[in-house]
């Protein structure tokens, strides 16, 4: 008898130490599904700096090339910060009615080194949260493209707490957070609504709501920039879709020979398109039809077949570059690098088109319009027009409580001096030494 409660003392001050690491639930850690989501966090933090950074460095004016390039820094260090403290619990704690996580996690309080979650059992919480991290960030960062060459950078750093804390976290947790579109059976596999529309339709409104620059035009200050930043994205992308996979699995062998595919067939396709309406095959074309590529795939990585991402990549780099090139145009928005045309666009294309191609033989969690589930094509869209009105209505409030805070615009002669200089005090080239 002396020895059976001993034994029961043992358990019960074993699952009072194991309650204690913050265990979400008891399992085995797997040290290859570690290693690759190691490694996956690492590819996402280069497709923000320096691979964003990049990106739009190179597409911005020389003039403006040091604020833009800063503005992905700073948003990558503030969404570091604020994730750890309270963006993690509230986007991927305990869901709490569909609409938010419990704060439980608070400065990711409970959280131990043996600790799991349910959406990845096999890798340690820790990797989970900075995984995380990292697409919140980005998201923030794309939004910047929108506004370059004319928003304060004050501005732009309170946009990236505000914007970040209201709107990308309740839709990370309404899509991957078990929240109301969850539930809904809403596909995202790696962030069309989360990350593309969010970011695209932020975007379309801060422009409108910024105004036009003194000089709309935009030719790329430095294409080798521009070129070098599209190779870091792909490169890092791989990251971002096969990623989303949380093991080294076969659904992630499959969306990292999807996003390829996608990617390489709508730069293929931008590139037709371009060649056919103005006679030359630019490398801007290429890289932008390939950035096209990686945003319409992104819902739908994990979840369509080899024929699905070829599809995918072809309408990826004709309806985005329609919208960059006809659309935008005679609406007469001032999307400075096109970050609506190309993100907002392509991840509302992309999000419903894994609504039609999803295929339960790659992912059992997903079964498209023609696989016999035409409903999921309605889940979709749903999702979709909830992103676009909560991004949309919140970005607004977040930038008129801006504009009566710190004011939006840079001064006109910040402007006519460019960015980098007045604001920075620093220039991107120094033609001198």
């Amino acid at each position: 008898m002396k020895i059976l409660k001993g034994l029961i003392g043992v358990m019960i001050f074993s699952s009072a130490a194991l309650a204690g690491e913050g265990t979400a639930s008891i399992v085995e850690i797997n040290s290859g599904d570690t290693a690759w989501m190691i490694v996956a966090t690492a590819l996402v933090m280069l497709m923000t700096v320096p691979g964003l950074a990049l990106f739009y460095g190179g597409l911005a004016k020389r003039k403006d090339t040091l604020n833009t390039i800063s503005m992905s820094f700073v948003a990558f260090a503030v969404v570091s910060v604020l994730w750890v403290l309270y963006g993690y619990t509230f986007a991927f704690g305990d869901d709490l009615s569909g609409i938010i996580g419990n704060p439980a996690k608070l400065l990711l309080s409970g959280v131990g080194i043996k600790s799991s979650v349910e959406a990845a059992k096999t890798i340690p919480e820790y990797i989970f949260i900075v995984y995380q991290l990292t697409f919140a960030a980005i998201t923030v960062a794309l939004a910047s493209g929108a506004f370059v060459e004319r928003m304060k950078f004050s501005a732009w750093f309170a946009f990236s707490i505000l914007w970040m804390s209201f709107v990308y976290v309740p839709v990370a947790h309404w899509v991957w957070g078990n929240g109301f579109l969850a539930q809904l059976g809403a596909l995202d596999f790696a962030g069309g609504t989360v990350v593309h529309i969010n970011a695209g339709i932020a975007a379309l409104i801060g422009v409108i709501l910024l105004g036009r620059r003194r000089d709309t035009s935009l030719i790329p200050h430095n294409l080798t920039m521009v070129a070098t930043g599209t190779g870091l994205l792909w490169f890092g992308w791989f990251g971002f879709n096969a990623g989303s996979a949380l093991s080294a699995n076969g659904v992630a062998g499959a969306a990292f020979l999807n996003t390829n595919t996608a990617t390489a067939m709508a730069a293929i396709s931008w590139m037709t398109a371009e060649w056919l309406t103005t006679k030359r095959p630019t490398l801007l074309g290429l890289c932008s039809g390939a950035v096209a590529g990686l945003v319409t795939i992104t819902p739908g990585a994990g979840f369509v077949n080899i024929s699905g991402s070829l599809l995918i990549g072809i309408c990826a780099g004709i309806v985005p570059y329609i919208a960059v090139t006809k659309i935008k145009p005679r609406l007469g928005y001032d999307d400075t690098l096109d970050v609506f045309g190309i993100h907002g666009i392509a991840g509302i294309l992309g999000a419903l088109l894994t609504g039609i191609f999803a295929d339960p033989s790659i992912n059992e969690a997903g079964r498209g319009l023609l696989y016999g589930n035409p409903g999921q094509l309605l889940k979709q869209l749903i999702a979709v027009v909830v992103t676009i009105v909560y991004s949309g209505g919140m970005t607004t409030i977040i930038f008129f409580f801006i504009r009566a805070i710190t004011g939006l615009r840079s001064k006109i002669d910040d402007e006519v001096i460019g960015l980098d200089e007045s604001i920075h005090g620093e220039k991107a080239y120094n033609l001198h030494i």
